[in-house]
């Protein structure tokens, strides 16, 4: 049986640059770092968090340096061998929409990259490019390992072109790995990649659009008839939705959000919500508690700058408690 306290992050560490909605600018080490620490903190003396990452040569004293106050973080997973990271820049446009401009290409991630993990509880893949996780890494989880496969679909829906700019793309081939992932998570607007037409007849319809649900049941249907056990798809500021199948039949939770009063950055939110899922998962194995350790983990990470977002499990439980009752 798989160690329950031991947590796999698998993703870019970006060296990013963001000009805020209120045009503060913030340089850090983002997307695997946000659930890194906040499961740290979670886990505390009780369990273990590696992040596995493909960096540049340049960026491993200051990736290191990011998780030295955090002893239960193993960064045996951290490679540079082929001296190939990622370098973000993100200008946000308001809280929620940005421009992104992707300045270098991580070194996929790879089988070889997590066998000496295989008894992790869980693995969280939080790809933010459709090329930084192969699809072969999953499929030897899946044949090696009994932890539960986290994937966040934002990288699958997400592509760079040869200026580096950041774009949103169908998830064509969403059904070669669909079987391979225990729990999917995505946004609305990702969610919209995953349904397309048959053709289309001059123009394709904008995704943007924070009330386009229509489409959420029958892509649950078949997200979920794939073999993903449990499918999140998170409503921004309201809250998110959890599919699953119940007798055959299509089960919807709406899990309403944390409400806070400022928000003062969002990146790193999506991320941290797939790490309040491997939480939710590892240490209770409850889809619902799992949505809520993930809606307090992004609406925390909107808090501040740094890392003081985050709380130990006893504030995270009080949290837990006060807005969704025991």
């Amino acid at each position: 049986m798989a160690n329950p306290l031991k947590i796999v992050v698998a993703g870019p560490i970006p060296r990013d640059t963001i000009s805020t909605y209120e045009n503060d600018i913030i340089m850090r080490y983002g997307c695997v770092t946000h659930p890194v620490i906040a499961l740290s903190k979670l886990l505390d003396k009780n369990g273990v968090v590696i992040p596995v990452s493909n960096i540049h040569k340049k960026d491993i004293d200051g990736i290191a340096n990011e998780f030295k106050k955090f002893p239960n973080v193993d960064l045996q997973g951290i490679n540079s061998k082929k001296d190939r990271g990622t370098v973000i820049l993100l200008d946000f446009k308001d809280q929620n929409n940005r421009e992104e401009k992707q300045l270098a290409c991580m070194n996929p991630i790879r089988p070889k990259h997590i066998k000496k993990h295989l008894d992790a509880a869980a693995f969280v893949f939080v790809p933010i490019t459709d090329f930084e996780i192969s699809l072969s890494t999953l499929k030897y989880i899946k044949k090696h390992s009994e932890a539960t496969i986290i994937f966040d679909a934002h990288g699958a829906t997400t592509a760079m072109d040869v200026k580096g700019h950041r774009h949103r793309k169908f998830w064509v081939d969403q059904d070669e790995w669909l079987p391979y992932i225990d729990v999917l998570k995505m946004n609305l607007e990702e969610s919209q990649c995953m349904s397309f037409s048959n053709e289309y007849d001059t123009e394709i319809p904008s995704i943007y659009d924070d009330n386009a649900t229509a489409h959420l049941d029958e892509l649950a249907l078949h997200v979920l008839k794939k073999g993903v056990s449990y499918f999140y798809v998170t409503m921004d500021s309201r809250g998110c939705i959890l599919f699953q199948l119940e007798d055959d039949q299509l089960k919807k939770d709406w899990i309403a959000s944390i409400k806070v009063s400022k928000v003062v950055d969002t990146t790193g939110c999506g991320d941290s919500f797939a790490g309040g899922l491997a939480y939710g998962f590892a240490k209770y194995n409850d889809p619902v508690k799992a949505g809520q350790f993930a809606n307090i983990l992004g609406a925390r990470r909107t808090q501040g700058k740094d890392w003081d977002v985050f709380k130990t499990a006893e504030e995270t439980e009080a949290i837990r408690v006060a807005n969704y009752g025991s």
